[in-house]
């Protein structure tokens, strides 16, 4: 009785802790990474295309060109290092260009984004980050 006792806590201590995406094969462990969806692609085939062309609709709808002193638009590039929270939302951690006010702008509009369907590796919500290039 003792033996079965034995094996069946060894069972219920091996499946209890075991997680979903995560591989081990010999020394080597994979965690499988799934990147955060954007709202409207979650019944897309290819999510990452999706995400692609709803953040350059994103980007295309909700810039808003700086005016210089002039009055005319100010143009430049940007690149905004951003992070995907576990709940989803989106927060701007770096911002780096030559223009001050395009900066601004491309942080303005990168904090529009609308709360997302949180990445997951190992089977649990995770933080994503990106970093991106914008040409304005």
């Amino acid at each position: 009785m003792k033996k079965f006792l034995i094996i069946a806590l060894m069972l219920a201590g091996i499946t209890g802790f075991s997680q979903e995406d995560v591989e081990v094969k010999g020394n080597t462990v994979t965690i499988k990474e799934t990147a955060p969806v954007w709202p409207g692609c979650e019944d897309s085939d290819d999510k990452k295309a999706c995400f692609n062309k709803m953040l350059m609709q994103h980007i295309k709808e909700n810039y808003k060109y700086p005016k210089n002193d002039k009055g005319e638009y100010i143009r430049g590039k940007a690149t905004v290092s951003l992070e995907v929270t576990e709940k989803g939302n989106v927060v701007v951690t770096k911002v780096e260009g030559d223009n001050p006010k395009v900066n601004a702008a491309a942080k303005k509009m990168i904090m529009a984004i609308p709360k997302m369907t949180p990445g997951h590796a190992g089977g649990k919500p995770r933080s994503i980050k990106y970093t991106i290039p914008l040409t304005f």
